[in-house]
């Protein structure tokens, strides 16, 4: 809900810049998403930035000074990779390597780099072997940063086997297509190095280390689809050289510490429990719309569910508005009575 609706909006974002930073520059530059935060500024959005809620702003504080709060933070707590070795050096999970990619970016276009950049938690994989678990957007994305830190080789790791070249008798249109294709990492990879990166029906055993506690390989087995789900073979153990391991297979749930914080009802899947058309949550004046509501999704459902969210809060607001200018009525009549009533106690 905007002024246009008669609200004022802030906006809290937990990193240091409105344009976001998790998405690489190559994809969508800075000055496009700035240039339509400068609107949305222009129509009276007001955004906090460095602000995350639960941690550097209080929660009561925020509840206190708003009449209402909605909750879009995605679906960003990732899904980890519970197998010996989790703990080595060197594997790491793909925002943080895309974050920090573009934070520093970012320091050097506005010519901050050498007083702000933290070099030493700087994540790298200029000459390095990388293997990227799991797919998808953010997978691909992985892939095209490697390319740019112009690494020695990358693999992707895919658990699924390789999808058809078409549409199988099971998947019709209007679903969505469950082909084979080729993103833009996938493209640079063939187009340098002269094969796919993908391998398909694998999953990992183990991370391997050096004498420095560094990953220095990791082992995989072949997979088969069974009908209780992905089976790994024995006897097609496979090493393969690791010097970095980006940890790519989605997100599972919102984070956990606001959640907490507001005393919020979950879903069986750890998200933030809000029926969809209404996106109240169990506490007042609390709304949840998008991935942290329903689990990571497409983007398309993102914008629907703002939107929604946005018209439930309105509604909520203009009655909420209502009811307070009901009550301000009654006790103004109540407040004028008993002055009538007191001029005409007897005089003495």
């Amino acid at each position: 809900p905007s002024r246009t609706q008669g609200h004022g909006l802030r906006t809290c974002r937990p990193h240091r810049r409105t344009p976001h930073v998790r998405h690489p520059h190559m994809k969508l530059e800075k000055e496009t998403v700035e240039r339509r935060v400068q609107l949305l500024r222009q129509e009276g959005i007001e955004f906090v930035t460095n602000a995350d809620i639960g941690k550097n702003v209080d929660v009561n504080d925020l509840k206190a000074n708003h009449d209402a709060i909605c909750l879009c933070l995605g679906a960003t707590k990732p899904r980890d990779l519970p197998v010996p070795g989790r703990e080595l050096k060197g594997v790491h999970f793909a925002m943080e390597f895309l974050t920090k990619n573009q934070k520093r970016l970012l320091m050097t276009k506005d010519g901050t780099l050498e007083s702000k950049w933290e070099k030493e938690s700087f994540i790298t994989a200029a000459g390095k072997d990388v293997i990227v678990i799991g797919g998808g957007d953010t997978g691909t994305d992985c892939i095209g940063t490697s390319m740019r830190h112009r690494c020695k080789s990358v693999t992707n790791f895919e658990l699924m086997p390789q999808p058809p070249m078409d549409r199988a008798l099971d998947n019709p249109w209007p679903q969505w297509p469950r082909v084979f294709g080729v993103d833009y990492g996938h493209a640079e990879v063939q187009a340098v190095f002269g094969h796919d990166p993908r391998v398909y029906s694998v999953m990992t055993k183990e991370f391997l280390a050096n004498d420095d506690g560094h990953v220095k390989a990791l082992v995989t087995q072949d997979v088969e689809i069974t009908s209780k789900g992905p089976k790994a073979i024995e006897g097609t153990e496979k090493e393969w050289p690791a010097d970095l391991v980006v940890l790519s297979m989605g997100f599972v749930s919102p984070e956990e510490y606001i959640v907490h914080e507001l005393g919020l009802d979950v879903d069986q899947r750890n998200n933030i429990h809000a029926t969809y058309g209404d996106f109240r949550t169990n506490i007042e004046g609390v709304f949840a719309a998008g991935d942290c509501r329903r689990g990571q999704s497409l983007v398309v459902w993102a914008i629907n569910e703002g939107r929604g969210c946005a018209a439930a809060t309105d509604q909520y607001l203009q009655v909420k508005r209502s009811q307070s200018m009901l009550q301000q009525h009654s006790s103004n009549n109540n407040n004028t009575g008993f002055a009538n009533l007191s001029s005409l106690s007897p005089r003495s």
